[in-house]
């Protein structure tokens, strides 16, 4: 039940999630709950979406999941101002042909088509979060900016939130369910519920100077860079497009620990430092704003505190190079979401929500070293890393299985070694419990969809069209009140799916012809049966019962 104050200063609001926080994190996990019909309430504490070009990188897991909650098109339209940027610079000068390509496309001879319908994508978040807010807000998000969260606590049944607004002024007491922390790396939420932090901590430090220039486009010619390394010793920087043309950012290291402040970065400070490192004496420059931001690697003991969820920068930390920690934290808000909304449905059991912090929490330590790992590779500028702090020999290398090939060793699955790496050396997508479903194309009923195109609201069965298994999907089911959808693969008039004529779907998921797999809301795999089974509905029941922490 709501509390209200007694002296009548605050008004009351009932919702089954509150939401704090309105960034990339906080307004994907608003998406993701609307996607799948669940009431929440947002709130943010500024008063609008962010107005500084930064964590642009969307990597190709995080396109997929706004692929399936029918966000591709928007995207890629507030993305088509860096469509063709590809590929990292590494350069003492922009002046000359001097420097190397890190890498000079992102995803070369389009190998990435192998394992996912979804490929990368280019977009700033200032352009981001306003088409996550418009979406988020059109599928019934109460979505509150300009709101801070004053205070909380949490009973057995519930979380008890006092909110104001910073316009006027009035406060408000939310009653919800559940609470998700999506309020940024110094989580006043983690804080309050004494969850401490590990790893190395603050890392390196910058300084994020956005300015105009109209020459410098031209002095970067056709090398349509997502980001240049400038190595220059005396004014080293990393610089990023915003629109190609005259708008830039450049990152500048800063040493606070040496006492250097804030104010020390003036606009004459910042120009020369600017024109130094691109190599052209007189460049025009235009500062328009700039902002500190710290890289550091922690990691939050704990992501669950009875009914409050950690989420993006609240549990983890990681540095920019790679993109890892916006996208960490978006594939958290998916995995949460699914699972909240099995719980407040009634057709998962409360234990399903404890599975979030078992399954995230080891991603994020893996994904936060390599975040580490590819600062060192890119000789990020400010970092000054220990010994070893690169990996073997400092070992340059891609990301695509970081990205794909992260696996759950134990959560919400079946069959699985817990003693398993959560990233393994080599892309595999076979469909071995608690890796993420294989993609390949198929059609159904006229149109080609991907495998990944099924996995969204509701939990899938694949079988062939021969088997027991969907007359038993069907019963249990409806046994168990759970959202079940049982598609037959094969090419008989029996089959809701038919495969490319060279594509064995049994053989990609890892199972014979007569097994079956189930797979996620999130298009995580939880369970196979490799083969036949003497009662497909008993083995069906209790996977089921078992990883939707059902008694």
């Amino acid at each position: 039940m709501n509390r209200f104050d007694p002296a009548g200063e605050a008004t009351g609001h009932r919702t089954p999630v509150l939401i704090v926080g309105g960034s990339l994190v906080g307004l994907s996990t608003s998406l993701f709950l609307g996607r799948l019909g669940v009431p929440h309430t947002l709130v943010e504490r500024h008063a609008g979406t962010s107005i500084h070009p930064r964590g642009r990188g969307n990597n190709v897991r995080t396109m997929e999941l706004f692929r399936s909650a029918g966000m591709t098109r928007p995207i890629q339209e507030a993305a088509s101002v860096l469509a063709v940027n590809n590929g990292i610079l590494q350069t003492p000068s922009l002046v000359g042909d001097a420097g190397e390509w890190l890498f000079k496309n992102i995803d070369p001879g389009g190998g990435v088509a192998r394992f996912s319908p979804a490929g990368w994508c280019l977009c700033s978040q200032n352009d981001l979060e306003p088409v996550l807010l418009k979406h988020a807000g059109e599928l019934g998000g109460d979505l509150r900016f300009a709101t801070e969260l004053m205070s909380f606590e949490q009973d057995a049944e519930g979380v008890t939130a006092q909110v104001k607004s910073r316009g006027t002024g009035e406060h408000t007491t939310i009653r919800a369910d559940y609470l998700v922390a999506a309020d940024g790396p110094r989580s006043p939420i983690r804080e309050q519920l004494g969850i401490g932090q590990s790893g190395p901590g603050d890392l390196f430090h910058n300084v994020s100077i956005t300015f105009v220039s109209r020459g410098l486009a031209d002095v970067v010619g056709d090398r349509k860079f997502i980001v240049c390394y400038l190595t220059n010793p005396e004014a080293d920087g990393a610089l990023l497009p915003v629109d190609n043309r005259e708008h830039w950012v450049f990152h500048a290291p800063w040493h606070p620990e040496h006492g250097e402040t804030l104010e020390e970065f003036t606009d004459e400070r910042c120009i020369e430092h600017i024109r130094r490192a691109v190599g052209v004496p007189d460049l025009d420059v235009e500062i328009t704003d700039r902002a500190p931001w710290h890289a550091a690697q922690r990691i939050a003991e704990r992501y669950v505190d009875g009914r409050v969820f950690l989420v993006g920068d609240s549990a983890h930390e990681m540095p920019p190079t790679g993109a890892f920690g916006s996208n960490t934290g978006i594939q958290d808000a998916h995995n949460l979401a699914w699972k909240l909304a099995a719980v407040l449905g009634g057709w998962a059991g409360p234990g399903l929500l404890a599975s979030y912090g078992a399954e995230r929490r080891p991603v994020a330590e893996t994904t936060s070293a390599r975040a580490a790992a590819r600062s060192v590779e890119h000789s990020h500028p400010g970092y000054a890393p220990g010994p070893g702090s690169g990996g073997p020999q400092g070992k340059k290398g891609g990301i695509l299985n970081e990205v794909l090939g992260y696996r759950y060793p134990q959560g919400a699955v079946l069959g699985t070694d817990p003693t398993m790496p959560v990233v393994s050396d080599g892309l595999r997508l076979t469909g071995e419990p608690g890796s993420r479903a294989p993609h390949m194309w198929l059609n159904r009923a006229g149109t080609r969809v991907s495998t990944l195109d099924l996995y969204e609201r509701s939990l899938v069965l694949l079988s062939s069209e021969d088997g027991d298994w969907h007359a038993a999907a069907t019963r249990v089911a409806r046994q168990l009140s759970v959202p079940l959808d049982s598609y037959r693969i094969g090419a008989g008039p029996d089959a809701e799916l038919s495969p490319a004529s060279d594509t064995d779907w049994a053989e990609a998921h890892g199972v014979t012809p007569d097994g079956a797999v189930l797979v996620r809301p999130d298009g995580f795999v939880a369970w196979r049966s490799e083969g036949a089974s003497a009662d497909p509905g008993a083995a069906l029941r209790q996977a089921l019962t078992a990883i939707l922490g059902r008694d």
